[in-house]
């Protein structure tokens, strides 16, 4: 007879929210006051319980590490919100042109499927028909 286990817990993802202040503050090397320091200053936002209490994910908890890191190596706070924000916007950026060249493939492989689709042009074009000779009107304008 087979024993059943139990089911395994599932880890958290990386934007859940699970750690309380002083566990992200061992995890990330910080006091815990610098954490709420950073919060206020608009640096890092925990989500929240339902009572107010702060909680940090994984995510959270690699954002502070980086600013430890940026302002251990002399960057004010300013300036760690500023990195910060244009680290974003370039992951943003990379994302849209990451879009952007997928659809363009996609454009150039419909193209090239629409022109084998079709059929072959025609390997000699009509006769115009020509106009009668002689009824052909020229003007001539003598320069003053």
């Amino acid at each position: 007879m087979a024993t059943r286990r139990p089911p395994q817990p599932t880890p958290p993802a990386p934007d859940d929210a699970v750690f309380v202040i002083s566990v992200a503050a061992q995890l990330s090397g910080l006091h815990p006051q610098t954490l709420r320091t950073y919060e206020r200053v608009g640096l890092i936002t925990p989500g929240r319980t339902g009572g107010g209490g702060r909680r940090y994910s994984y995510r959270d908890i690699e954002r502070l590490r980086e600013i430890a890191e940026l302002t251990a190596a002399g960057i004010g706070i300013e300036g760690v919100k500023r990195i910060l924000d244009l680290e974003n916007a370039v992951a943003a950026l990379r994302s849209r042109n990451a879009e952007l060249v997928a659809e363009l493939e996609a454009a150039h492989e419909a193209l090239r499927q629409a022109v084998a689709a079709r059929p072959a042009p025609p390997t000699r074009l009509p006769a115009l028909p020509q106009p009668p000779s002689g009824q052909s009107i020229v003007v001539w304008r003598r320069g003053t």
